[in-house]
């Protein structure tokens, strides 16, 4: 992997690790807080809302700075946020300093994704774009058990400040390694939110929500799924986690190149592969190696559709992608937050703890269908071309 890429899948994986940590330290947290453990829990609400808000607000502030300047600030933001977790003195502080954190999320993995675009040219784009969310799926193999364990050892305040060091890491080889990009010319605010408006990337980021979501209503509730339903310790769970984290690997490394040659039929795949998966689960989740095996495969079909839709919105936006392929990222966390919530309300419904697979499996079908009509729409446009990364002369990559 060139140090350039390497450089910004770093960043990524600080962002990864400190949005996943904070789950497996809530008791500590609110211990060391005084609060309790569900009043814990909305400080990862807060890092969502941060990333919801920061992606857009972020990235229309900063149109017209040079990409690599831009990158530099982000990650400087982010590793501000981190330290001032650590140094929070309260509940109320640490809440701010979660939101401030989550702000630079969404912008720096947007303009991360274009510069990588930008540096593999044609044909190696979504290759490229894989490479950088990579740091996402290794955070939940590495960053998220280890940041566990040192929290749970040193205090959970040690684990934001290894990633502020790790923050500090990838800000030093962004400005050591990634080549100079000006702005897109012409890609001004106006121009990036009436790209937005296309419908091509509305229906992109729509997908991305309704998709992502059936990852999600699982992911929110594998902890009592595995120790309820597929018998398995309380101490097995980090172990699980972490095989998720290998199926988001393994994904994330296949579908790059599968969605360099054909771009929609890779996205039509994931999620229709992602409702078998979770359809499949409700019955495999009973058995502690199936289940374990089906959590591979989740994490990887998952993830297959992370990159191929970040490609997609990137693509249809124009010339002015940034703001895109930033909101597909506040997408991708309304997406956690709403499966989350409707995994609860099957359990809550008294369904059981199967519910949340099922939820997840009728949003994946939602997904696909809004995507196959999103492809259907775009038919006339593409003129029978082959639909894939490459074969779309995306804009972005040819800005200077």
């Amino acid at each position: 992997m060139p140090l350039a890429l390497l450089a910004l899948a770093l960043g990524a994986f600080a962002i990864g690790t400190t949005e996943f940590v904070i789950m497996g330290l809530l008791p500590d947290v609110a211990a060391d807080l005084g609060v309790s453990v569900p009043t814990a829990g909305y400080l990862i609400s807060a890092y969502a809302l941060g990333v919801v808000v920061g992606a857009p607000l972020l990235t229309a502030l900063s149109t017209r700075v040079p990409r690599k300047t831009v990158l530099l600030l982000f990650m400087g933001l982010f590793l501000a946020g981190n330290l001032a977790t650590v140094l929070a003195p309260s509940y109320g502080a640490v809440f701010a300093s979660r939101v401030l954190a989550g702000l630079p999320h969404g912008a720096f993995l947007g303009v991360g994704s274009l510069v990588a675009a930008q540096m593999a040219g044609p044909g190696r784009q979504a290759t490229a774009v894989s490479r950088v969310l990579l740091g996402l799926t290794v955070a939940n193999i590495v960053g998220v058990p280890v940041g566990t364990f040192l929290g749970q050892a040193m205090g959970w305040r040690a684990a934001f400040l290894v990633v502020s060091g790790i923050a500090l890491l990838a800000t030093l080889g962004v400005a050591a390694f990634v080549p100079r990009q000006p702005a897109a010319p012409g890609a001004g605010l106006r121009q990036e939110l009436s790209e937005l408006g296309r419908p091509q990337v509305v229906l992109g980021l729509t997908t991305a929500v309704f998709g992502f979501a059936g990852v999600f209503a699982v992911y929110s509730y594998v902890s009592p799924m595995m120790t309820e339903l597929a018998g398995m310790s309380a101490s097995s769970v980090p172990v699980v986690l972490a095989l998720f984290g290998v199926g988001m690997t393994l994904g994330s490394l296949v579908v790059g190149p599968l969605a360099d040659r054909a771009l929609r039929p890779t996205i039509y795949g994931s999620l229709a592969a992602l409702a078998i998966v979770l359809a499949l689960f409700t019955v495999t989740v009973h058995n502690p190696w199936t289940a374990a095996v089906s959590l591979v495969v989740l994490g990887a079909v998952g993830f297959g559709v992370c990159t191929p839709l970040q490609v997609l919105v990137m693509n249809r936006a124009g010339a002015a992608p940034t703001m895109a392929a930033a909101s597909n990222h506040s997408a991708f966390n309304l997406a956690n937050a709403g499966g989350a919530w409707l995994g609860g309300v099957g359990i809550s419904a008294g369904l059981g703890y199967t519910s949340p697979a099922a939820i997840g499996a009728l949003l994946a079908v939602v997904g696909l269908g809004i995507a196959v009509l999103a492809g259907f729409l775009d038919r006339p446009r593409a003129g029978g071309a082959r639909e894939g990364a490459g074969a779309e002369s995306p804009s972005f990559s040819t800005a200077p």
